[in-house]
């Protein structure tokens, strides 16, 4: 099977994956517990931060799009943005071409926040990287371009 194959260092692609799995396990609990402290500040839920993150590298998003992206219905996308709104950190705006239609962007506020926070998380990042081993750092490479490849397709 392939997951049983030895990869060229040697060690099994189930035997990478589960350290990866490791890994990402870790770095998650890492950064969440300080996105929770810093979030929680603003009273800003996962959900929203993520909606954030989502506008951050777009223009705007229609509501159906939102719903779409984090998986939810159309009301709860709503309900977040609504929440979002009320803080300032997005805007609603009519489409030039159909003015019913509500298109949702970041605002300057939000863009900070998401800002600030990936710096946050970077820096989280690097500290555990400075810390791996070289096989370890190559497994995390090799896993980063295969995830980055895989999201082009």
């Amino acid at each position: 099977m392939k997951n049983t194959q030895p990869s060229a260092s040697g060690t099994s692609v189930k035997a990478e994956a589960d350290r990866l799995a490791d890994f990402v396990l870790f770095t998650q609990r890492s950064c969440i517990l300080n996105l929770s402290t810093e979030l929680n500040k603003g009273n800003i839920s996962f959900p929203q931060f993520f909606l954030l993150t989502y506008l951050s590298s777009e223009d705007f998003l229609t509501m159906s799009d939102i719903a779409k992206k984090m998986g939810h219905s159309t009301a709860a996308a709503t309900g977040l943005v609504d929440r979002l709104e009320k803080l300032s950190y997005v805007e609603r705006v009519h489409a030039a071409e159909d003015r019913r239609k509500i298109m949702v962007r970041i605002t300057t506020k939000g863009v900070e926040l998401v800002s600030k926070m990936r710096g946050e998380i970077a820096t989280d990042l690097a500290g555990i990287l400075a810390g791996m081993d070289e096989e370890e750092a190559e497994t995390v490479e090799h896993t980063h371009r295969a995830l980055k490849n895989r999201a082009i397709a």
